[in-house]
Parts: C-alpha cells; structure tokens; sequence
C-alpha cells in the first residue's frame, strides 16, 4: 500500500490546484490573523471557510482523482494486489495530501503570528484538526459515490448533491422541523440531528470552543451543556472520526465485490 500511496501523492503534488488550495490558506491565514484585531472573529471566518470548503474540495478531488486514474486501477488490479490495499492506498493519497496542504497553508501563518499566544494555540489546533477531518469524510464519501457509478456524470452529480445536501439543504430541513415542532420538547432531537451532519457537527464544535453558543439561542444553550463538557468535546470529535471511518469501510467493501 505505500508504494500505491506514495505514487498517489506524487500525482497530486503535481498537479497546479494542489498549489492553488495551499497557496489560498496561507493568504486567508495571514489575512485572517495579521489584518484582523479580534482573533476569535479571524477564527470564526476561516472557520466558515473551511466547513463549506474543504467537504466541497474533498468530494470534488476524490471523485475526479477516482475516475482519471481507473485505467491504473484496473492495470493494479490485474496484479496481485489485495483491492482493499488498492482502494485504501488512492484514497489516503488524495486525503493526506489535501490535509497537508490544509495543515500548511494555516500552520505557517500561525507560527509567522507566533506561537506564544496561548489563547489562540488551541482554538488554531482544533480548527485544523476539524478541517483533517471534514477532509477525511468527504472524500471517503465521494470515493463511495465513484465506485457505485460507472458513469462519470452519475457519481460527479451525486457526490456533489452530497455535499449540497450537508451544507445547505440539511440546515434547512433542520429548521423546518423545529419550527414545526416548536411546541414539543426537541432537546435531544437536535442533538441527534446535528451529529447526523459533520457538517453542522464540526461548525458547533469551533463555536463552543470559542465560548460564543450565545449566539444560537436557545438551541446553543441546549448544545453547550452536553457539546460544551469535556465528555461532549471527546464524544463529538469521537463521532467525527467515526464519520471518517465508516464511509472507507462501505468504499472498501464495495470494491471488493465490484467487478470491473
């Protein structure tokens, strides 16, 4: 597997939009932090950024990365090779390397504004870790999405309908049922549907870190008393992780039963 991941990394730094995603962190970054007097606001802005982002490049890098190297993958598969090494190989080529330029583009700014400030170290920490994450699940699930369809346009217009659907349809139907349902208590549905969305699961996490759930209203209070304890933190990370986990299962098994 490293030999596939090595090549798939190579392939990806190669490409100029790799620079591009880095090369626009770093200015967002600087912006962020050397043009901004109230770090929390810089934070909240590049978080706002990297929720809707990084999941739209994610799924757009592993669907594109997918269908561009099939004939390779079908030439890897003629060999002796376990698919699960193939397919796990390819997609932490194209996590890891997007991740990196991720990591870069915001770390290099931050040590240029200096690392002595502690009350921004851990805030920065978080913002990258949720960042290596929404990466991770994002294109996991467009990998999914490209190995259930043959056709190119199929699995572009699904992956994509994905990543609308979390980031902005899901918001909506959201609000829409607790409106609806604005006489019932709906503490613990909230709950539930926030952790259904990375999404919305990632954008709660910044913001109680910042201490500002004030800003929610009442649902913030709700989310602040479980989301805002050490155990909710650990739990809500923990179900990113999950979210990480789950689709390169469902990819890897799927591949191993495709026929190509």
């Amino acid at each position: 597997m490293y030999k596939i991941l090595k090549y798939s990394i190579s392939d990806l730094l190669r490409s100029r939009w790799s620079y591009v995603y880095f090369l626009f962190y770093l200015v967002l970054g600087f912006v962020m932090l050397f043009l901004n007097h109230d770090l929390s606001k810089g934070v909240i802005t590049m978080m706002n950024v990297i929720v809707v982002l990084v999941p739209l490049i994610g799924t757009i890098f592993g669907v594109m990365y997918y269908y561009n190297s099939r004939e390779f993958t079908e030439l890897l598969l003629a060999q002796p090779i376990r698919r699960s090494t193939i397919f796990l190989g390819q997609f932490l080529g194209v996590a890891l390397s997007l991740t990196m330029c991720l990591v870069l583009g915001l770390g290099i700014p931050y040590l240029a504004y200096g690392l002595s400030r502690s009350d921004a170290i851990w805030d920065f920490a978080m913002l990258i870790l949720i960042g290596a994450l929404l990466t991770f699940i994002f294109t996991a699930l467009a990998f999914n999405m490209a190995i259930a369809n043959e056709n190119r346009i199929k699995g572009f217009g699904y992956a994509i309908l994905t990543w609308l659907f979390m980031a902005v349809i899901y918001d909506g139907l959201f609000l829409m049922a607790l409106i609806a349902f604005e006489q019932y208590p709906l503490d613990n549905f909230s709950l539930v549907a926030t952790v259904f969305n990375p999404i919305d699961l990632s954008r709660l996490i910044i913001l109680l870190k910042l201490d500002i759930s004030a800003l929610l209203g009442y649902t913030g209070a709700v989310f602040k008393q479980f989301f805002g304890t050490q155990l909710g933190l650990i739990t809500s990370v923990i179900t990113l992780i999950l979210w990480s986990i789950l689709p390169v299962v469902s990819f890897v098994r799927m591949g191993g039963r495709k026929d190509f």
